[in-house]
């Protein structure tokens, strides 16, 4: 199917985006996506920029994450709500900073009924990073009991609510002594405290995994609490970029020290509906800021908070 509509354009580093009138059409394997919402994303500022290995060539329509509807494609019905991440979009090819874009079938996700599009874009990074790091990093089996450090942070909860979507029969949050708790009660079966020098009390159970988003002596002190076999996976250092490790503890009891590492790991195909379908169970507050279309050219050097590009302007 084809049809014409208005997106926006760089022709080059350094250069204004242009807003362009063009035709669009979707091949096999592809999926014609009305776009409404799309994100601002470090990757897109970087291959503006021109700082990418692999470019697109000019001019290119930018934009490597948005949110619409399907107009057409021999994959997903017309009308679903979608998300569209992946498959070099907005980076070795055309992205989603437009009215519409044509974009591979493997790179359309379905949007949960229970997040509002902004929420699934603002969300979406630290999203993967929890899936990422709970469900293929720690790999969590039904079943288990996992710890979460850090569980009161953004990334340390959707970990929690991850764990239990994997099958977790328990999951355990932890918490440092002067941090409000109330809002993991909801997603743990029991909340520990834990010290600034990473003691953590007797009632932390053994365990078959730990996901650790604070890291520093915190990360050691967990270790005497997984049982022989199970792993930690090393997701942040709020709390410190050093820790100590017991060797005796980490030989003896055949512990796996796993690190998170987004840069080198290639996500699966399903990753996004997946991270997004785990999430979709919990109610979220996202902060972002939306801009319309043609303001785009004032925001692109604004580093601090989440932007969102209306496009239903276009």
């Amino acid at each position: 199917m084809s049809t014409r509509g208005t997106v926006l354009r760089s022709h080059g580093p350094g250069e204004q985006l242009k807003a362009e009138e063009v035709e669009l059409t979707a091949g096999p394997g592809e999926t014609l996506v009305e776009m409404r919402l799309a994100a601002v994303t470090p990757l897109d500022r970087s291959t503006l920029a021109g700082k990418q290995p692999t470019m697109p060539s000019r001019p290119f329509m930018p934009g490597s994450e948005g949110a619409g509807v399907v107009v057409s494609s021999d994959a997903f019905e017309a009308g679903a709500p979608v998300v569209v991440r992946g498959e070099g979009v907005g980076v070795t090819r055309d992205g989603v900073w437009g009215g519409y874009a044509v974009v591979p079938n493997a790179a359309v996700h379905r949007l949960p009924s229970s997040l509002e599009p902004g929420t699934a874009l603002a969300l979406m990074t630290p999203a993967l990073t929890a899936h990422t790091a709970v469900r293929r990093v720690a790999a969590v089996q039904a079943g288990e009991t996992v710890v979460v450090t850090g569980v009161t942070g953004l990334v340390g909860h959707m970990c929690a609510v991850i764990a239990r979507s994997a099958g977790a029969s328990r999951v355990i949050g932890l918490v440092s002594l002067d941090d409000r708790a109330d809002g993991a009660t909801g997603v743990v079966d029991q909340l520990v405290r834990v010290d600034g020098l990473g003691q953590v009390g007797r009632e932390l159970p053994w365990c078959d995994a730990v996901i650790d988003t604070m890291g520093g002596p915190v990360a050691g002190g967990v270790l005497g609490h997984i049982s022989p076999g199970g792993r930690i996976a090393a997701l942040g250092y709020k709390a410190g970029e050093f820790t100590t490790i017991d060797l005796h503890q980490l030989i003896g009891r055949d512990l796996r020290v796993l690190p998170v590492n987004l840069q080198r790991t290639t996500l699966a195909p399903d990753a996004v509906g997946q991270a997004l379908a785990d999430i979709a169970a919990v109610s979220w507050r996202a902060d972002y800021d939306v801009v319309p279309a043609e303001r785009i050219g004032d925001v692109l050097d604004r580093q601090a908070g989440r932007i969102l590009i209306d496009l239903t302007g276009l």
